[in-house]
């Protein structure tokens, strides 16, 4: 990803929109098909310095003008003329944001693709790996690991869906000249638009978007959330992970997590290290949404302002979900511990399943007061909760003891964690792509 978003690659791209408009004129006529292949033949990054196309980039507040000037020295004097015809600064540069955004969306995919297959392998393998469900970080009900894996396995087959989707529909070529009415061209500006997105594979829009910005929003905001998605995996795993706890852990490899002061440390480096890029994704989409703002036909700082941004979210989305799919794919698990979590409530982790089959018997209401009651014993004095339930005669005169006891294991009450699971894995069988 780093190579995707570099500055070679952004003047490579700059470049491949250059040779890709050449060739689209030359089909329609407008510029010789020779001049066409020869100012395509030097459209190769190589030939150009690019520190330098920086520096002579702030003389004019974009770095295509010196990039058009090098390349029209770069080509035959014959065809010099026809560089860059009928375009714009911006028709190129956002055209180029195009095809690195598409680059950089391809090694996402895939990447997310990877965190999927290993979301899917933990929900399948743990379907019956019973733990404790926590909510306000306190535990809660039971559930499986296998349907946390589930919850995991969608939120990433959702995002990588809308992402796919944004390739294929939302990349598109800019193409206006200098106010977008494409002037310059006369009546053939459409013409050159339509062969431009053909050569180049990109939509075409209806309108060129010079400060209709909603488009690059849109893939900032899909990388956004999916780097979320992989931080939301990321922050259970720190929390299931935490040496009081002990249900997960990350991969062990040799010198990866360590501590550089305490040798008994096993960090959760991958974890961390999304939830690091997760913070500094957000700042990035946000400085793309207020771009959104730009004057009239074309912006005075906002413009300018999405290139790194995008670059940037770009870099930190890859980054996200390359440990994501890391992170599932090495993550270990401990049931045996999942298992001894659920029983330090004492079984009053239960308390609601034993609710609802006294109040088959009993009133409901003083179903819940007496459980409620026993709960509260127990916490004051320190007893187990099973025990407190199996010395109340109130309760034990409609729940028999074997009653009483299927109604506190954990394995007896999942719902149907089973069934969602397979709906999970149903959904991602049927990703495309």
């Amino acid at each position: 990803m780093l190579a995707t978003v570099s500055d070679r690659a952004w003047v490579q791209a700059m470049l491949d929109v250059e040779a890709a408009l050449a060739r689209a004129e030359s089909r329609i006529g407008i510029i010789p098909v020779a001049v066409a292949d020869s100012i395509a033949s030097h459209c190769r990054v190589d030939e150009f310095d690019v520190a330098q196309l920086g520096r002579a980039a702030l003389r004019s507040a974009n770095p295509v003008i010196p990039l058009v000037n090098a390349l029209r020295g770069a080509v035959p004097m014959d065809a010099a003329p026809y560089v860059h015809h009928g375009a714009t600064s911006q028709d190129v540069l956002d055209t180029a944001m195009m095809l690195i955004a598409r680059r950089g969306l391809d090694i996402i995919l895939a990447d997310l693709h990877q965190a999927a297959a290993g979301a899917a392998t933990l929900a399948d393998r743990h379907r019956t790996t019973v733990m404790a469900a926590r909510t306000l970080l306190q535990q809660a009900l039971p559930t499986t690991f296998g349907l946390k894996a589930a919850g995991w396995l969608i939120a990433i087959v959702e995002a990588r869906s809308e992402l796919a989707r944004l390739a294929q529909t939302r990349l598109a070529v800019q193409f206006g000249g200098a106010a977008g009415t494409m002037a310059a061209l006369l009546d053939r500006g459409l013409d050159v638009a339509r062969e431009l997105s053909a050569e180049l594979a990109l939509a075409e829009p209806t309108l060129p978007w010079h400060t209709a910005r909603a488009r690059v929003v849109e893939v900032a905001s899909a990388l956004g959330i999916a780097a979320g998605v992989a931080g939301k995996v990321a922050l259970d795993v720190v929390l299931l992970a935490q040496t009081e706890v002990g249900e997960v852990s990350e991969s062990t490899v040799a010198g990866r997590g360590a501590s550089s002061a305490l040798p008994q440390k096993h960090n959760p480096v991958d974890a961390i290290e999304i939830l690091a890029a997760v913070r500094g994704i957000n700042a990035q989409v946000a400085v793309l949404q207020a771009a959104m703002v730009q004057e009239h036909e074309r912006a005075a700082g906002a413009w300018q302002a999405e290139w790194p941004a995008f670059a940037e979210t770009l870099r930190l989305a890859g980054g996200a979900v390359f440990r994501l799919a890391s992170l599932i794919a090495g993550l270990q698990v401990d049931p045996e511990r999942m298992r001894r979590n659920l029983e330090l409530s004492g079984g009053s982790i239960m308390a609601e399943h034993v609710v609802i089959l006294l109040g088959e018997r009993a009133d409901r209401v003083m179903a819940r007061a007496l459980v409620d009651a026993a709960v509260s014993r127990a916490v004051a004095t320190g007893r187990p909760f099973k025990d407190v339930l199996s010395e109340d005669s109130a309760i034990t005169a409609y729940l028999k003891p074997e009653e009483l006891a299927a109604a506190l294991e954990p394995a007896g009450y999942l719902g149907v964690a089973g069934p969602l699971i397979d709906r999970a894995l149903s959904a991602y069988r049927g990703m495309k792509g």
